[in-house]
């Protein structure tokens, strides 16, 4: 169940990040609501992952892959675009989580 409060947790801070842009300085009230309720949301599933996650792991795997989504929404909706060394860091931060996950004997399995 950890997992999927982390899951959550991701999915909460990536849509409050993805909203932080359209805020438009904080000027748009939609888009400003559901950054301020996703990022509550984030937080509270975040909590709830840590009941049996360590912390070091829990934000290793949502910030991972929040930075990983938040790039994939940047080039989808915002037209950005990364050179190499920012996709290469990508995975690199993919390849961390995925060490932590099947070797790490700190995660359960």
């Amino acid at each position: 169940m950890s997992y999927l409060y982390l899951a959550l947790a991701i999915v909460a801070e990536v849509i409050a990040t993805s909203s932080l842009r359209a805020t438009e300085e904080f000027t748009k009230p939609l888009p400003t609501f559901v950054m301020v309720v996703g990022y509550g949301m984030a937080f509270y599933f975040m909590t709830l992952a840590l009941r049996s996650i360590p912390l070091g792991v829990t934000y290793a795997v949502w910030s991972g892959l929040g930075i990983v989504l938040i790039s994939i929404i940047g080039i989808i909706f915002y037209n950005e675009r990364l050179d190499l060394a920012a996709t290469l860091g990508m995975l690199l931060i993919i390849a961390g989580v995925l060490v932590i996950h099947l070797f790490s004997k700190t995660v359960r399995h």
